[in-house]
């Protein structure tokens, strides 16, 4: 049974750690989360874990399938797409904007930033930092624009991308690509380069898109490669397996 970290409301600890579990992708979409068993697991209560999975379903990344079954929700390549047309228009939006403002030295940095990480890719502390690095260049992003709807927005959207980009970081390849279209959008918002900033930002997530979508479609391939058919996951790894048909609901929502 997991401790409840001191300080942090029971109902918090709850959603954060399902948050980084589906996310990572320790539970798997069509998991089904049983009150019982997952307040459990945590630690918590079943009233705070109530709460975390109303949460977690008005992100789109759990649903309700029946009154008393919750499953971690599907995310499939329509979903995807969709996720990315929004992406593109907010972030090619804040990269035109952030490329506008007066102080602009702190995307010089990043620029450099990347170029370093490009370097490290082949260690997994390395791949860490970069991605850390993104995270703070998107922050970055956020406060040069100052745009709370926005922000708002970005971050729905970025609460799913953390699910669906582990889908390319076994691609050597792509990682570096991203690495360096990331450094170019730096460096064109720190040139104040409007125009270049918003084409580097829809080439970089165009690439994403495709690479995302590839690694989709083989992972199919293998699934229906090993099984005419699929059922649910249980919440844990010697769990029981519910009924395929328990998993059928909408699809996450970005």
């Amino acid at each position: 049974m997991t401790i409840v970290t001191e300080g942090l409301r029971a109902g918090e600890f709850a959603y954060r750690s399902l948050l980084e579990e589906i996310q990572s992708g320790s539970l798997a979409a069509g998991t089904v989360l049983a009150e019982v068993e997952q307040a459990e697991r945590l630690g918590v209560s079943r009233t705070p874990l109530r709460e975390a999975l109303r949460r977690l379903a008005a992100d789109g990344l759990v649903e309700q399938v029946s009154p008393r079954i919750t499953v971690v929700a599907a995310i499939d390549a329509a979903d995807i797409r969709d996720l990315f047309a929004l992406r593109r228009a907010l972030e090619e939006t804040t990269a035109r904007s952030a490329a506008g403002v007066s102080d602009r030295a702190a995307f010089a940095v990043f620029a450099a930033g990347f170029a370093d990480a490009a370097t490290a890719l082949d260690d997994e502390n390395g791949r860490a930092a970069y991605y850390a690095l993104i995270s703070r260049f998107d922050e970055a992003l956020d406060a040069a624009v100052g745009n709370d709807y926005l922000t708002a927005a970005l971050r729905t959207v970025r609460t799913h991308l953390v699910r669906v980009r582990r889908m390319a970081r076994d691609k050597p390849a792509r990682l570096t690509a991203s690495v360096n279209e990331h450094r170019l959008i730096a460096e064109a918002i720190a040139a104040g380069d409007g125009d270049l900033a918003a084409h580097a930002t829809h080439v970089h997530l165009h690439n994403a898109l495709e690479s995302i979508l590839d690694s989709l479609n083989a992972e199919d391939h293998r699934v229906s490669a090993r099984s005419g058919s699929a059922g649910v996951r249980s919440t844990t790894p010697n769990g029981r397996s519910a009924p395929a048909a328990q998993t059928q609901g909408k699809k996450a929502r970005a």
